[in-house]
């Protein structure tokens, strides 16, 4: 079995590993930002990146399932210091808290329709394509 048999088997069942792959990525966003002066967070630019490689297929999407399961389940744990720092602001708990609020739930819907809106004429599309070909 070749090596890069061996680390895409070890890739596919192990969460942990999957985990550091995508925190890699992250970190080759980083460098990349600050060497080539991006104006983007690190963190985009390194998960653009493994869209990229994931889209081309040279990173199996089942090598990334487990830690990216892992990642959405505990999403509420990156957020606790968000909540810290609220609390920190009392200002927040008034007119401010509520313009604030406001935003945030305006904007979360429109980000939710919008990737409703881009699911479904992504699914339209694969379906349409399906079609074609056993035609």
């Amino acid at each position: 079995m070749s090596v890069h048999h061996r680390s895409a088997r070890f890739l596919h069942h192990h969460p942990v590993a999957q985990v550091l792959t995508v925190f890699s990525f992250w970190l080759i966003g980083e460098a990349l930002v600050r060497v080539l002066g991006i104006p983007l967070p690190g963190g985009i630019v390194g998960l653009g990146l493994l869209l990229v490689l994931l889209a081309m297929r040279r990173i199996s999407t089942l090598s990334m399932r487990r830690g990216a399961g892992w990642f959405l389940s505990d999403m509420l744990l990156f957020f606790v210091p968000a909540v810290l720092a609220v609390l920190d602001h009392p200002e927040l708990f008034g007119l401010t808290g509520l313009k604030i609020l406001f935003v945030i739930l305006a904007s979360t819907a429109l980000v939710m329709l919008a990737t409703a809106f881009t699911v479904d004429r992504c699914w339209k599309y694969l379906g349409d394509r399906k079609e074609r070909e056993h035609a």
